[in-house]
């Protein structure tokens, strides 16, 4: 199994920044992809930004040039730099981690962002 711990949300005004951290614990052999999520009240949980263990990055149109993944594989910790942060960017956020992206069974319980107007 593997564990992922979240830290690092809170609350900011618009236009401010956050770093979110992620540590992963346990199995680290079945992480190669790690990756942030984002879930709001009453809508459905997104990608938001994931990372390879060679650095390769994809992210969610509506963060592109605002938040930046970042990894740390000696710590196995992964990072999210939130910068110029909008109220629409208020929500759970996630940590997610797998083999692959498109099998990612592990995730953290979350930490809440949220961004004042």
């Amino acid at each position: 199994q593997v564990q992922l711990v979240e830290s690092g949300g809170g609350l900011v005004q618009a236009g401010g920044s956050l770093r979110l951290s992620c540590a992963a614990s346990g199995s680290i052999s079945r992480v190669n992809v790690m990756g942030w999520y984002r879930q709001a009240p009453g809508k459905q949980r997104e990608m938001v930004a994931i990372i390879t263990n060679g650095g390769t990055t994809n992210y969610a149109d509506s963060v592109k040039g605002r938040f930046t993944i970042s990894r740390d594989n000696a710590k196995n910790t992964v990072y999210l730099q939130m910068n110029s942060l909008k109220p629409e960017d208020t929500a759970n956020y996630y940590c997610n981690a797998g083999r692959a992206t498109t099998l990612m069974p592990y995730w953290g319980k979350g930490t809440l962002v949220t961004v004042s107007s």
